[in-house]
């Protein structure tokens, strides 16, 4: 009867070759699409397009706003406009990124919000529906006009 032995240097190659093999194995899905775009209308405080930027990390996700439906008639420094961003989880649930972090805002430009933080599950499909927006204590309620395109976001 033979045995077969594995020397030192086989058991090294073979770490290797699994270490290698670890490293290059792909991380975990990522949010698909990771930007969609969606139309508002704000009342009295305008209508128009918003861009949705989102990202994943585990559980955490975070949604970045900027949209043409608000703009600013004066200047706002940065992280002073506190955000809401509603969105239909799964077709039926109902999911709120909130946060208080924008980029200033010059005069007469486009209000930019976030990264607004939520929770996610794996699976989770989740597509704006409303946006509230306070500015200088002023409150801005925008409702989406269109479905997100190019559709919800994947988690």
């Amino acid at each position: 009867m033979r045995h077969s032995t594995l020397g030192i240097g086989s058991l090294l190659g073979v770490g290797i070759a699994l270490a290698g093999t670890l490293a290059m194995a792909p991380a975990s899905a990522a949010v698909t699409p990771d930007t969609a775009t969606l139309s508002f209308d704000c009342g009295s405080y305008g209508s128009g397009t918003a861009t949705l930027t989102a990202t994943e990390d585990g559980t955490n996700a975070t949604i970045s706003l900027s949209t043409s439906a608000i703009t600013s008639p004066i200047p706002i420094g940065a992280n002073s406009v506190s955000s809401q961003l509603t969105l239909t989880k799964n077709g039926s649930d109902t999911a709120v990124f909130s946060g208080s972090s924008n980029p200033a805002i010059p005069a007469g430009g486009a209000v930019s919000t976030g990264p607004l933080s939520g929770t996610v599950a794996s699976g989770d499909q989740l597509e704006a529906t409303s946006l509230q927006v306070v500015v200088l204590g002023i409150t801005a309620t925008c409702n989406a006009t269109s479905p997100q395109s190019p559709g919800p976001f994947v988690f």
